[in-house]
C-alpha cells in the first residue's frame, strides 16, 4: 500500500482529543480507596515523633502508616550500577532529606477526606543543617548520610588535557540549571488483589514489565503473580521510566486494609516530588588556533544528584559519551562527580545527558569563536566530522554510526537568509535600537536507543471477528507510547507489508498479560528496535500466508508474490486469493498466521541536526522573544513525517523554556519556590513562533529500517541554539554568557554590569 513515507494522521487523537482516552485516574475500580502521603515541610530533619490520633479518627479513614509499619526493605535502586550506601525508604524513617519527601501515608474512603486526614498528622522535627548547593554538598558539612562520610555519590574521572600547545584557551562556569518534567498527566496509580491472589497493578508509566519487575523485587513475588496494566499515559518525559515510593506502596495498602488503593498526585506534589532533570555546573575549557581549529576540549561536570541517588546521578555518563559533539577533537576528556543536596532527586529528562553534552560544546564553541573573532558558524564548520569519516570513533570511545554534519548545516544555512539576518543585526547596531538582534546556530548529534537490545513484536493475522471480507490483524508490541503515536506507525508497517487495510489493525501494549516482555521506552528507541521487530514479524506473517496461498493456488512457494494484499504467482494476476481466503484456509489446516520479529540492534544510533534561533531583545527590560526557529534533524529513514515532525516540535517547545522560561528554585533552606504553574516558568503556545522544520537523511546500517530515533532531538538542538542567540543578542555590550534561563532580569541584570 506504500504507507512507509506518508503524513498519516494519528488514529490515537480523536479518543484522546473527545475525552474518551483510557487513563488509570479514569479506570472504573470498584471499591477502591485513596492514599494521600504527608510530606515532609523540611529539607533535613530527624523525625522526632509522628503524632497521627487525631488523622486515624477522621471520617472515612481507614489506615494511617509510618515508616514504623511497613515491613519492606530499601527502596529498590533505578539501574544496579548506583551506589547502594544511601539507602531510601518508601517513608522517611529516622531522617527527612528533601521538602517533598512522603512521611505519612493516609488511606481513606475519598480522596479529600485522606487528604483532610494528612493535614491533621503533627510530625515533630530536629532541623539538621542542609546542603542545598551543589557546593553545599561538596563541602561535607552537611551530610546526608553521616555514617558515609560524604556526599559524593558517583565519581568518574577523566584525564588531564594539555592544552599548552593551543593559540587561545578560554575557559567558562555554565549553569544547565534544574528543571521540571511537568507532563500533563502526573503520577498515577491503583492496586488490587485478586481472589486467587494475584496482584493487579495499573501504573501511568513507560513501561509495563520494568514496574512488575520492581514490584516483584520489593514485594518477594513471581512475574506470574503480578498483572501491570498501562494504559493512555499522558507524557513521560523520562520522570515516567522510573517507579517510585507512592506507588509502589500501594500494593502494600491495599492488602492491608482490604481494599483496592489508588493514588493520584496534585500538580504541587509532582513539581516537588516527581523526578527532575538536568542541575548540572560545567566548567568548560576549550582551546585551539586562531585559524578556527579547535584542538583540545575538557567538561568538568558537577552534577546535583537531590536526596538520594537515582538515575540523575548516573546521567555525567552519557554527557561525557557524547561529549565533543560533531566536531572533530581528538584530544578530549570529561571529568564527573556527582553529589548528594537536600532537594528532589535527579532523573533522566528528556534527553537525559545528551542535552547538557550538547549545551557544553556549542557554548564554547561560541565562547571560542568570539575570542578569536571568526562567525561562529564558519568555525563549526571547520571543525565539523566530514561525511566520509564514518563510522567515526570520538575521544571518548563513542563509535557514531552514520551523519551528514556538514549537509545539515548546509540545509540550515539554505533555509534562512543569514547574510541578511547579520546585516540588520549590523544595522541595529549601529543605530543604537533599544530591539536588538541576537542569531544562534547549533549543530548536534545525540545517541539514541544506547544500549541497543530489542523489544517484543509480534504479528497475527485472523479472518474478520465481524463477518466481513476483511481480516484482522493484531499486533503486539512491548513499546509504551505515551504521546509517540506508536499505534498509527505500527499499523502503517505493518499494512505496508501486508497490504491489507490500515484501519483492520489493531495495536496491543502495556500489559503484562497480553504482551510476553518489554523495556522501558526512552532513549527514542521505539521505532529503531520494536519498529524493526514489528517489521520483521509482518514479513514473516507474509512468509506464512504465501506458503498457504501456494497450496490454494496450486503452485510453487516460490513463485507467489504478494501484491496489493492479494496472493498470485508472478506474472499470473488474474488469478488470484485474498487475504481472507488465505486467513481461512490457515484455520483450517489448522496454521496460525502469526509472526513474532527476532532483531536484536548491537549499540545506538546517532541521529544529528542544525538549529536556528534569532531573537529580538529589549535591551531596556531585558526581554527577550523568539522571532524565528529553524530545525534541520536527521533521524535517518522517518515513517510518518508528521508524527516525526510532531515530535521534534514538542521537543523544539521544551528545549525553548529551558533557555528562555524553566527553573527549580529553592531557598537557602531548601524550601522550593517554584511549586506550580503559577511560580514556575512553564511554556505556552503564546511564547513560542511556529517553527520551521527540514527533513534530512542519513539511514543507520544498525537497523533494518535505516531509523535513529527522533523523540529527542528538539530539546538538544534548540536550547544551545536559543541561549546563543539571546547572548548574541548582547554580545556588542561585551557579554559573553548569560546562564539559562535566559529571563528578563537576568538578561537586564548582564547589561547592567556590562555597562557599570
Amino acid at each position: 500500500m506504500g504507507m512507509i513515507g506518508e503524513r498519516v494522521v494519528r488514529t490515537e487523537d480523536p479518543a484522546l482529543l473527545t475525552g474518551d482516552g483510557t487513563f488509570v485516574d479514569n479506570i472504573p475500580i470498584e471499591g477502591a480507596v485513596h492514599v494521600v502521603y504527608a510530606r515532609a515541610q523540611m529539607a533535613h530533619a530527624r523525625i522526632v515523633g509522628i503524632d497521627s490520633s487525631e488523622a486515624i479518627d477522621m471520617p472515612g479513614v481507614l489506615g494511617v502508616f509510618t515508616a514504623a509499619d511497613l515491613d519492606l526493605g530499601p527502596f529498590p535502586l533505578d539501574i544496579p550500577f548506583l551506589p547502594a550506601q544511601f539507602p531510601r525508604t518508601a517513608l522517611a524513617s529516622d531522617v527527612v532529606r528533601f521538602v517533598g519527601e512522603p512521611v505519612v501515608a493516609v488511606v481513606a474512603e475519598t480522596r479529600a477526606q485522606a487528604t483532610d486526614a494528612a493535614q491533621m498528622v503533627i510530625i515533630d522535627y530536629d532541623v539538621l543543617p542542609s546542603a542545598v548547593t551543589m557546593e553545599q554538598g561538596f563541602a561535607d558539612e552537611a551530610l546526608l548520610f553521616p555514617d558515609v562520610g560524604t556526599n559524593v555519590c558517583v565519581e568518574m574521572p577523566g584525564p588531564a588535557i594539555d592544552f599548552s600547545a593551543c593559540e587561545v584557551v578560554v575557559r567558562a562556569h555554565i549553569n544547565n540549571q534544574r528543571i521540571a518534567p511537568a507532563p500533563m498527566e502526573s503520577r498515577v496509580a491503583a492496586s488490587r488483589w485478586e481472589p486467587d491472589g494475584r496482584l493487579t497493578h495499573w501504573q501511568a508509566c513507560q513501561g509495563a514489565h520494568p514496574v512488575q519487575a520492581k514490584l516483584c523485587e520489593w514485594y518477594g513475588l513471581e512475574p506470574s503473580q503480578v498483572h501491570v496494566i498501562t494504559p493512555d499515559v499522558g507524557g513521560g518525559f523520562g520522570a515516567k521510566a522510573f517507579t517510585y515510593p507512592e506507588d509502589q506502596l500501594l500494593p502494600f495498602f491495599a492488602r492491608a486494609v482490604g481494599r483496592p488503593v489508588r493514588y493520584t498526585e496534585t500538580r504541587s506534589e509532582g513539581m516537588n516530588g516527581l523526578g527532575h532533570g538536568r542541575a548540572q555546573l560545567q566548567h568548560i575549557e576549550i582551546g585551539g588556533n586562531r585559524d578556527g581549529r579547535v584542538t583540545a576540549y575538557r567538561l568538568t561536570v558537577q552534577q546535583d544528584a537531590g536526596a538520594y541517588p537515582r538515575m540523575g546521578s548516573f546521567l555525567p555518563f552519557l554527557t561525557r559519551t557524547m561529549l565533543t559533539g560533531t566536531y572533530d577533537i581528538a584530544n578530549a576528556a570529561a571529568d564527573c562527580r556527582s553529589v548528594l543536596t537536600n532537594t528532589v532527586p535527579t532523573i533522566a529528562y528528556r534527553g537525559a545527558g545528551r542535552p547538557e553534552a550538547a549545551a557544553a560544546i556549542e557554548r564554547a564553541m561560541d565562547l571560542f569563536a568570539l575570542e578569536i573573532g571568526m562567525d561562529p558558524v564558519e568555525v563549526r564548520r571547520k571543525n565539523l566530522i566530514a561525511a566520509d569519516r564514518f563510522p567515526f570513533k570520538t575521544a571518548t570511545g563513542t563509535t557514531y554510526d552514520s551523519g551528514d554534519y556538514e549537509g545539515g548545516l548546509d540545509k540550515l544555512l539554505a533555509a534562512v537568509d543569514y547574510a541578511g539576518l547579520r546585516a540588520e543585526q549590523q544595522q541595529r547596531r549601529e543605530a543604537g535600537d533599544t530591539m536588538q538582534l541576537g542569531i544562534g546556530v547549533s549543530v548536534y548529534v545525540e545517541i539514541t536507543g544506547g544500549q541497543g537490545g530489542s523489544e517484543v513484536g509480534e504479528v497475527r493475522v485472523s479472518p474478520a471477528a465481524d463477518g466481513s471480507d476483511e481480516v484482522d490483524v493484531t499486533v503486539i508490541t512491548g513499546t509504551t507510547p505515551y504521546g509517540q503515536g506508536h499505534r498509527t506507525t505500527w499499523a502503517m508497517l505493518v499494512a505496508d507489508r501486508l497490504g491489507v487495510p490500515f484501519e483492520r489493525i489493531t495495536v496491543i501494549h502495556g500489559d503484562t498479560d497480553l504482551v510476553r516482555s518489554s523495556q522501558v521506552t526512552g532513549g527514542s528507541r521505539s521505532v529503531q528496535i520494536g519498529g524493526t521487530n514489528v517489521d520483521r514479524a509482518a514479513i514473516a506473517v507474509a512468509d506464512q500466508a504465501r506458503e498457504v496461498a501456494a497450496q490454494l493456488l496450486e503452485a510453487d512457494v516460490a513463485d507467489v508474490v504478494l501484491e496489493d494484499g492479494r496472493f498470485h504467482v508472478a506474472g499470473a494476476p488474474a488469478i488470484s486469493r485474498s487475504w481472507l481466503e488465505v486467513a481461512t484456509a490457515a484455520v483450517h489446516d489448522d496454521v496460525p498466521l502469526f509472526g513474532e520479529g527476532d532483531f536484536t540492534q548491537v549499540g545506538g544510533t546517532f541521529p544529528s541536526g542544525a538549529h536556528l534561533a534569532v531573537i529580538e531583545l529589549d535591551i531596556e527590560t531585558g526581554q527577550a522573544r523568539l522571532r524565528q526557529l529553524v530545525a534541520v534533524d536527521d533521524a535517518g529513514r522517518i515513517i510518518n513525517p508528521l508524527l516525526a515532525e510532531g515530535q521534534v516540535h514538542g521537543g523544539l517547545a521544551q528545549g525553548i523554556a529551558q533557555a528562555l522560561f524553566e527553573e527549580i528554585v529553592y531557598d537557602e533552606d531548601g524550601n522550593p519556590l517554584t511549586s506550580n504553574f503559577a511560580d514556575y516558568g512553564i511554556v505556552s503556545a503564546a511564547e513560542l513562533p511556529s517553527f520551521q522544520t527540514v527533513h534530512a537523511e542519513t539511514p543507520t546500517p544498525l537497523n533494518d529500517l535505516g531509523a535513529k530515533g527522533i523523540g529527542e532531538s528538539g530539546t538538544i538542538g534548540s536550547t544551545p541554539a536559543v541561549q546563543s542567540a539571546v547572548i548574541d543578542a548582547v554580545a556588542h555590550l561585551g557579554i559573553k554568557h548569560i546562564d539559562m534561563p535566559c529571563t528578563p532580569n537576568r538578561v537586564w541584570n548582564a547589561i547592567r554590569a556590562a555597562r557599570a
